[in-house]
């Protein structure tokens, strides 16, 4: 069994916390805001509500990743490892179009609690297009991080998978 601080729980959170921090040094580099204006933004455009469980979903994807990597594991045991961390990639997708619909339903909810006038055409905008701002980035970030997950996971398993094959061919072992 791992330790806890030799094990795959904190070798995770600093792979996650790694990718937070290359994150916030590419926005900080490629625009002119800071690192508290690109976390405010961050906060603002998704809510916590997606950040904590995106974030739960991505910490536990890596986990499995890492858990799968392990030394000593048979097959039976690396496939559940492989299993959970697929299912975990796929929640990450499933959590951002679920937030895209959430997103278009909050809006649209504001767009009919207003009888539009030329007073207040700016104000139902606004929230309209805020709703929908929310919704898109949740695609935006929750699908392509789910495709790496799941890739990071397939090829790792596969590479595995491959060494096994190869160690039981060297010792004339059936495959």
């Amino acid at each position: 069994m791992d330790t806890v601080l030799h094990g795959a729980a904190p070798k995770a959170l600093t792979w996650f916390l790694g990718a937070i921090v290359l994150g916030l040094a590419a926005a900080a580099m490629t625009t002119s805001a800071g690192i508290g204006e690109i976390v405010d933004w961050v906060h603002r455009s998704f809510g916590m509500s997606f950040l904590i469980l995106f974030s739960s979903l991505v910490l536990f994807a890596l986990y499995c990743w890492l858990r799968l990597q392990r030394e000593g594991d048979g097959d039976s045991r690396r496939k559940v490892w492989l299993e959970a961390g697929m299912h975990a990639a796929n929640g990450v997708a499933t959590l951002g179009l679920t937030y895209t619909l959430l997103g278009i339903s909050l809006g649209i909810a504001a767009l009919s609690q207003h009888q539009l006038t030329p007073d207040n055409v700016q104000q139902v905008i606004g929230q309209l297009t805020r709703h929908f701002s929310m919704a898109f980035l949740t695609s935006v970030v929750g699908v392509p991080a789910a495709a790496g997950l799941r890739a990071l996971i397939l090829v790792t398993e596969a590479r595995i998978a491959a060494r096994a094959s190869r160690q039981a061919r060297e010792e004339g072992l059936p495959t």
